[in-house]
């Protein structure tokens, strides 16, 4: 019988200080890159409001360049997801440039659409591509990735904490690979600090008020769960649906140019404006008053559409767009104050639909101070069991059994 240890020698943890340098180093400049064009074309389309009716034509040529130039890196985070899962070939670092201008595109004509899934595809193909020179195990690889992850994160919304927690949480939830913890902890710190140094700023959210706790307060807290966990399944499965509706169109490239063109009849809409891009005005205007109802579901349509028809992006800040929106919305139903309802549904949907209800308790405590903890905490949980197998990181192909998965990682222990 092999017997296992989980000592840190100290070339071990020289050997992973020098790794998670590099990776925090990469993925923190990276996102400062990313977060800083991101804002101009944002500021550009916010001067050009007609840049919108050009969405269909972004859309074929995000869709001619993944098409061919792109194969091998098309699917994106579960890429990412799967190579942790079952390591086989190193992740082309062409995924850094096709990731970062496909966002880039899509957000400058107006498709609603995310960062941090280009967040974290850059800074897993750049820590992907130091296994080989390290000559590192699968095991070994993988926790490498997982470093990626919570660099990329951490980086892109300034929660080195929650980037932590979520580097681990998203991948391997059933047991933890302590191996994983200085590496993850190091290279989410450093990711975080280096876009700090590069000069870009974070978005700063406020809730003015959080009630004493009391079993009311509680109680409504269960209740909107409730309501952020089935906003996260309509959301999963309308992505889904359109996503497999959009793939019968069998040239690729069409397909974003099909979505492109829905999406422009859509934002014909008065006042739909506000659905494009990130949407980060309207998050921090949720805060202090509340929304309109249905806010969060045009979001849900917006978002569905442009991801789901091949628009390059992520989910998690659309996902916070909902359930601010959503929260906001309930305050007129719930007697709890509108920015905490709002605090509580930025990272609860988000919980639901990433399966993450540890890092999103992390990051409202990162973003809104302890004092609201209970009450998220509440909310997560609940929206978390609500949504059920739902989950926007679900691909078949990312579904290796855990405990086989820890049983390559215990072979190093």
């Amino acid at each position: 019988m092999v017997k296992h240890t989980t000592s840190f020698s100290f070339p071990y943890l020289f050997k992973w200080l020098v790794l998670v340098l590099i990776v925090g180093t990469a993925a923190g400049t990276l996102s400062a890159l990313f977060l800083t064009s991101l804002n101009l074309v944002t500021d550009f389309r916010n001067q050009h409001h007609w840049l919108i009716y050009f969405l269909p034509v972004a859309g074929l040529v995000v869709g001619l360049l993944y098409h061919y130039t792109g194969r091998g890196v098309e699917k994106g985070n579960n890429l990412i997801f799967d190579t942790v899962h079952n390591p086989k070939d190193i992740i082309p670092f062409k995924m850094v440039p096709l990731i970062l201008g496909g966002t880039l595109l899509t957000h400058l004509f107006g498709g609603s659409a995310g960062r941090e899934g280009t967040a974290l595809q850059m800074a897993g193909a750049i820590a992907d591509q130091l296994h080989k020179p390290f000559r590192l195990s699968a095991a070994d690889r993988t926790i490498l990735l997982i470093s990626g992850l919570s660099a990329g994160f951490a980086s892109v919304f300034g929660t080195p904490m929650a980037g932590i927690v979520f580097g681990i949480e998203v991948l391997l939830i059933a047991k933890i690979p302590y191996k994983a913890l200085f590496p993850a902890i190091v290279s989410a710190y450093m990711g975080a600090w280096v876009t700090s140094l590069w000069g870009v700023g974070h978005t700063h959210y406020h809730v003015p008020e959080v009630l004493p706790l009391s079993v009311k307060g509680l109680a409504y807290s269960g209740i909107s769960g409730v309501a952020f966990g089935l906003a996260a399944v309509v959301f999963v499965r309308l992505t889904e649906g359109l996503s497999h509706l959009f793939k019968k169109i069998g040239y690729m490239p069409v397909r974003p140019l099909a979505g492109g063109i829905v999406l422009v009849l859509l934002f014909l809409i008065p006042g739909s404006y506000k659905f494009a891009g990130l949407g980060i005005p309207t998050i921090v205007e949720s805060f202090n008053t509340a929304s309109q109802p249905q806010d969060f579901a045009l979001k849900i349509l917006f978002t569905a559409i442009t991801l789901g028809a091949g628009f390059k992006g992520g989910e998690v800040t659309p996902l916070f767009f909902i359930g601010a929106t959503l929260g906001s919305a309930l305050s007129v139903f719930l007697p709890l104050p509108v920015g905490l309802l709002t605090g509580m549904g930025f990272v609860a949907v988000f919980a639901g639909a990433a399966k993450t209800p540890l890092a999103c308790c992390v990051m409202a405590m990162e973003l809104f101070g302890l004092s609201c903890g209970i009450y998220v905490a509440i909310a997560c949980v609940v929206a978390y069991l609500i949504s059920g197998r739902h989950s926007i990181y679900n691909a078949a192909e990312n579904k290796t059994p855990k405990h086989l998965l820890f049983g390559k990682i215990r072979n190093v222990f």
